[in-house]
């Protein structure tokens, strides 16, 4: 479900709890206050020639009240989970999965003859975020780990830029001092200054001979640091240069095996336990005559890896979508016949989620667009990994506000489209719609024409309608003609959708929620509203009557 666009303009006049409408902004209807919405008998799923269904709650449905089940078993053929197969529910915070209580769910269901429909595999919100983003590196240190030599008070210059001449800021020549100059902008792998040295004659034995010292920098006794570098020679030289380390006194030093060189640059790495609670780096250079270039030298927290980046990244994220795709749907192949693969693809302007149009609110910790690494090739992929994983089941795209925004349903609709295209697997999409009760019904019209024309099954996958959209205060519930004008809605909904769906296109239709005091509407978003077909008494509302009216073609 989404927080929904609401479109303005409703006009309530509450005078001792009476209401009062306008007709033009009721899509023209007039008078509804003597609608008759009375008629009640039968049940849904018995009037419907499509599947229709409840969402439904795991709490909810195992509670001592009854009621609440038992309209769940009368009216519905089918069901959609509210949370229970949402990432965030079956993925624990190692990466693990635990289907206790999805399991338990869909016996609860399916003993109960009643059919389950999978919502939902990729979403934005409610994943298992913490875990996801340790994959990538973005906890703790999501630009990787801190140069030792530039952090804080300390300078080091690890890059060799700072100075003038042939004197390097914070380097300090132990031995061969002639042999150290600057290299220019030419011989530096970035920046414009490199360390150049010239090794005049061979010593073996003696790396100690040309030698280079940094500053001292903090370390802790016992962890481990790595120190990465990047070297070039004028000629390739086997077991030529090595770094070491020493504390203050010049005492305690590890020692790099000896490495070979090449005539580009190279990264090289030394890995060394502390043994002070400060350390200093030294190039070991004399052992072999040659001219070698350093630059870029980084000295880190060995424990700390850098985030991964371009096809690493790509990778990384791919195949934990892959894994939950396949493990999820696997588990129910042949059980759960239908999934909303991709769920809320778009933003309300049309475009692709990313981390910069879809922010992580604050608080939030279980956001995680996987649109933001993967780009819109996501969708043809989750698609074919659910295919993989169940040759004959729905697969479903599914969003919101597609009946409220031409521009997002024009991309909903040029992206499913694709998909069928490409060959992916997808067999339908799916259309919220959290409507209200001035949702223009030739908007209505013409998202279920352009759904259609896509030639996929057609769902509506999470219908509600608000009553009080401009949140006036007081028991609106209690209003006859509120309940009348959300019962019309309801009946347009439906009959706009026979209407304008062919027959072997229909998915089904799904009411988000059983009574008004469970819907998310009111304990999710705490909105003064009744939005659905039972009152907070499990009592049928107008509401019922009108999709009652709908389905029978009344």
């Amino acid at each position: 479900m989404k927080h929904k666009l609401i479109i303005p303009g409703l006009l309530l006049l509450a005078v001792t709890g009476m209401y009062s409408c306008k007709k033009e902004i009721y899509n023209g209807a007039d008078s509804l206050a003597e609608a008759q919405f009375t008629d009640s008998i039968g049940t849904l799923k018995g009037s419907a020639s499509f599947p229709i269904g409840l969402a439904v709650e795991y709490p909810l449905s195992t509670t001592s009240n009854g009621k609440y089940w038992s309209i769940v078993k009368r009216e519905a053929a089918w069901v959609t989970f509210g949370n229970e197969l949402k990432n965030s529910s079956l993925v624990k915070t190692d990466g693990t999965y635990d289907f206790t209580t999805a399991d338990n769910f869909y016996s609860l269901a399916t003993n109960a003859g009643i059919k389950v429909f999978g919502h939902t595999l990729v979403w934005h919100t409610q994943q298992r975020a913490t875990y996801y983003n340790t994959l990538i590196g973005a906890t703790g240190n999501p630009t990787g780990p801190t140069n030792l030599l530039q952090s804080g008070s300390v300078n080091g210059n690890p890059g060799f830029e700072d100075g003038t001449g042939n004197a390097f800021t914070n380097w300090a020549t132990f031995n061969g001092a002639a042999s150290f100059t600057a290299g220019a902008a030419a011989d530096a792998r970035t920046g414009a200054r490199a360390l150049k040295v010239t090794v005049a004659t061979d010593n073996p034995g003696g790396e100690w001979r040309v030698q280079l010292a940094s500053v001292l920098f903090p370390t802790e006794v016992g962890k481990n640091y790595k120190i990465t570098y990047w070297v070039k020679a004028a000629a390739p030289g086997s077991a030529a240069i090595r770094f070491s380390t020493q504390n203050s006194a010049g005492a305690n030093a590890s020692y790099q095996g000896n490495q070979d060189v090449s005539t580009a640059y190279t990264m090289k790495e030394f890995t060394f336990a502390a043994k002070d609670a400060q350390t200093r780096i030294l190039l070991d250079l004399g052992a072999k005559a040659n001219t070698y270039y350093f630059d870029d030298i980084v000295v880190a927290d060995a424990s700390i890896v850098p985030p991964p980046t371009g096809p690493a990244l790509v990778a990384i994220v791919d195949n934990a979508m892959k894994k939950h795709i396949q493990t999820v749907v696997a588990r129910y192949a042949g059980k759960i016949t239908a999934w909303d693969v991709i769920n809320e693809p778009f933003t309300d302007g049309g475009e692709i989620r990313n981390n910069v149009n879809t922010p992580t609110p604050s608080g939030r910790t279980d956001v995680f667009v996987w649109q933001n690494y993967l780009g819109r090739d996501y969708a043809a992929k989750a698609f074919t990994y659910a295919r993989a994983s169940d040759a004959a089941a729905d697969l479903y795209m599914n969003d919101y506000n597609l009946e409220s925004s031409t521009t997002k349903l024009d991309a909903f609709v040029t992206l499913a489209n694709e998909l069928k295209a490409a060959n992916t697997g997808i067999t339908g999409v799916g259309t919220q719609m959290h409507c209200n009760i001035n949702t223009s019904y030739n908007s209505i019209d013409q998202m279920f024409i352009k759904l259609a024309a896509t030639g996929l099954k057609v769902r509506i996958s999470e219908l509600d309608v608000r009553l009080n959209p401009s949140e006036k205060v007081g028991d609106v519930g209690a209003s006859m003609a509120l309940q009348n004008l959300q019962a019309a809605m309801y009946k347009y909904v439906i009959q706009s959708y026979i209407k304008h769906v062919p027959t072997a296109q229909r998915g089904g239709v799904l009411v988000w929620g059983v009574s008004d005091s469970d819907s998310w509407i009111s304990t999710s978003l705490g909105k003064n509203d009744a939005p659905l077909l039972f009152d907070k008494n499990y009592v049928k509302k107008p509401a019922f009557a009108g999709i009652l009216q709908g389905l029978k073609g009344n």
